[in-house]
């Protein structure tokens, strides 16, 4: 059964890091926030983007972290391991539509022994709105098999866990933002 967390409590390079969260001196990311103008490919025939894209941009966005985490794509070939999706779940919560500037912001809030979640937030600048709610469940496979393995220390540590969604969203918040304006 798939679990839909928040219900209870384009290609690649389409984004630029604009900024990242560090706890106190720390150099490494722990949410990864990046800046979106929706183009014009991924609007589909009801005139907004494409569930697709969400999705595109997700994978993109959880990429970069982990690049950023110290974990590019070259280390995990190197080490015969990476990611698989088990389950994912987006919350679609008000439309995004062409040249709308987004902020997307991911994080990790669970490392277990073989998976991780790892959230996500579209935010919209222009009326301070959250757009969509994502979690994805991950699963460490070992490459050459597709089995589920153990995740190793040096690599569930470089991931710190962050906590809810609404520390995460003062991130993008403008001061003046009101509370109510995101849905749970």
């Amino acid at each position: 059964m798939v679990r839909h967390p928040h219900r209870a409590g384009a290609a690649q390079g389409a984004f630029a890091v604009e900024r990242l969260l560090r706890k106190g001196s720390d150099p490494v990311p722990r949410v990864l926030i990046q800046r979106l103008v929706v183009p014009d490919d991924v609007i589909d025939v009801n005139g907004h983007v494409n569930n697709l894209a969400y999705l595109q941009w997700m994978q993109d966005a959880a990429i970069a972290h982990s690049e950023a985490r110290g974990w590019p794509v070259a280390r995990y070939v190197e080490t015969g391991t990476g990611w698989v999706v088990r389950s994912h779940f987006i919350e679609y919560l008000v439309p995004l539509f062409r040249e709308d500037h987004v902020a997307l912001l991911t994080w990790v809030t669970t490392m277990r022994r073989k998976s991780s979640a790892r959230r996500f937030l579209f935010w919209r600048e222009r009326d301070q709105q959250v757009i969509a709610r994502a979690e994805t469940i991950w699963v460490f496979v070992t490459a050459a098999t597709g089995r589920p393995a153990l995740i190793p220390s040096t690599l569930a540590s470089a991931f710190e866990l962050v906590p809810p969604d609404e520390e995460v969203l003062s991130l993008v918040r403008k001061p003046s933002a009101a509370a109510d304006r995101v849905p749970s």
